[in-house]
Formats: C-alpha cells, sequence, structure tokens
C-alpha cells in the first residue's frame, strides 16, 4: 500500500458512480477501481445478515487488488455493515458516504436538516442516529423518496415528471425550517440542479455524500501520506457482478464521460 496504489469503492449497484465522479474531480491523479454488485441489487431489501456477507467478499475482492483506501458508497452497507468492511479491511482507511455526509451536514452549522433517501436507509434511522451523535441538539427530519432512483436510470431528471415528482416529496421539507438537506441516496446527485431550483431563494444547503466522502478521503490520504501527487491522470476500472444490458450507457451517464470497458466478476 503505497501513493501509487489504487482508490477502492464500491456499491450494490450503478448509483456509486457518482461517488467515483466526485473522486475523479476531487482528486484527478488517482486510479479508481469501482465494484457494482448488479447481480444482487437491491440490497434494501436482503436481511443484515446477507448484506453483510456480500460487504465482506466486496471487501476481500478490494484487498486483492491492493487498494489503500476503500469508500463504502452504499448507505445500506454504510448503515449495516460497515463494521463487518473496517474489519476486513484491517489497516486499509475505510470510509463511507453516510458518515460523510452526516458530518457535511452538521458542520454547516445547521440544526435543522432533511435527509432524502431509500425506504431502506430512512427506515433505518442511521443518518439520525449519526447526525444527532455529532449535534445533539439537531433536529432532523427524514423523507423516503423511492421514486427518484428509477427516474434517474431512466435519465428522467430534469423533465416536468421528475420535477413534479421532487415537488411532491418535498413539499415537507418546503416551510418546516429546514436549511441543509442530504441527498441520502447515490442516484439523488442526479436531481442537486433541479433540487436547489425548487428550494428557490431559501438558499438551502444541499449536502451531496459524494463530494462529502471526496472532501473526507483526499484529507486522510494527506494525512497518511498517501496521496498520489503524479501528474499523470489516473486510470478508471470498473467491475460488476452482472452485466444488465444497459450498464454502459447507465454508467456513462452516471459519470457524464465515456469508459472504455466494464470487467464482469462473479464473487
Amino acid at each position: 500500500m503505497n501513493a501509487s496504489s489504487p482508490i477502492g469503492i464500491f456499491d450494490s449497484g450503478i448509483g456509486g458512480l457518482t461517488v467515483v465522479q466526485s473522486v475523479m474531480k476531487a482528486l484527478p491523479n488517482e486510479t479508481v477501481i469501482y465494484f457494482g454488485d448488479s447481480a444482487r441489487v437491491p440490497y434494501g431489501v436482503k436481511s443484515p445478515e446477507t448484506i453483510n456477507r456480500y460487504a465482506a467478499e466486496i471487501t476481500e475482492f478490494l484487498k486483492n487488488q491492493d487498494v489503500k483506501m476503500i469508500l463504502i458508497a452504499c448507505n445500506t452497507v454504510s448503515a449495516v455493515a460497515g463494521e463487518t468492511v473496517h474489519k476486513i479491511a484491517g489497516n486499509i482507511p475505510v470510509l463511507d458516504v453516510l458518515s460523510a455526509g452526516a458530518k457535511a451536514a452538521t458542520n454547516t452549522g445547521s440544526s435543522n436538516i432533511g435527509v432524502i433517501g431509500t425506504l431502506a436507509t430512512i427506515n433505518s434511522g442511521a443518518y439520525s442516529n449519526s447526525i444527532r451523535n455529532l449535534n445533539p441538539a439537531a433536529e432532523v427530519k427524514s423523507k423516503a423518496c423511492p421514486l427518484l432512483v428509477p427516474l434517474a436510470e431512466e435519465g428522467w431528471t430534469k423533465n416536468d415528471i421528475a420535477r413534479e415528482t421532487l415537488k411532491i416529496y418535498l413539499s415537507d421539507f418546503m416551510d418546516n425550517g429546514i436549511d441543509t438537506l442530504i441527498l441520502g441516496c447515490t442516484h439523488y446527485p442526479l436531481f442537486k440542479e433541479s433540487i436547489i431550483h425548487l428550494f428557490g431563494e431559501k438558499n438551502i444547503s444541499v449536502i451531496d455524500s459524494g463530494d462529502a466522502i471526496s472532501d473526507m478521503a483526499r484529507n486522510t490520504l494527506k494525512e497518511k501520506n498517501l496521496l498520489n501527487t503524479s501528474e499523470k491522470t489516473g486510470e478508471f476500472r470498473c467491475f460488476v457482478s452482472d452485466r444488465p444490458q444497459r450498464f454502459q450507457e447507465l454508467a456513462e451517464r452516471f459519470l457524464g464521460t465515456p469508459i472504455d470497458s466494464v470487467n464482469t466478476l462473479s464473487l
């Protein structure tokens, strides 16, 4: 494990590529290895035992790739199996989107924080718990927004259907005093522009967990003298456990750039 070693990022599917995009923007010299467990998505309906087993298998794979850091881009794994990933990773630093998002939200100084996410993430209460551990006085309001995931994967993030869906989901937040909103799903940054427009002059802080974990990753690598200072642009290697017909198209949509290849790997 040295400065030229890659960063490993994993998610239950394709959504974690929004985290990859943030990392590649913040740390352009770093090589990134991404694993999307597309054969077993979604994780949100699985038992804790199953989620822990999946997370353990992926962590072992990333360790075998000699990564210098592991980023958990899946909110469900962050909430359920973070301890398992840390244990298997050993001395490899592990960061997760849930902790990064909660920390970024409390760093705004806000005590009125909203969280949107999938049903599994919201029902777990993990964001509320994490935020209140950092700021016991914080008032946290949560809302599950399950339709946003299929809309994002269909590419419907800025049309009338997306705007009306967001308006319905976020209506509870419009007049209840929140000034910070956490995007608690890796698909949701694709709606960030529309969300900011919806809140208009309320000047709400929208927390993208991908940006938050990227900042945390840069600081951690710098502290551990593992930051790649090469002037060469890092590589991107993408692995999935099954390749859906539209994966390449979706991956390029999420990343905002073409990708050379997607490798299929059975764990």
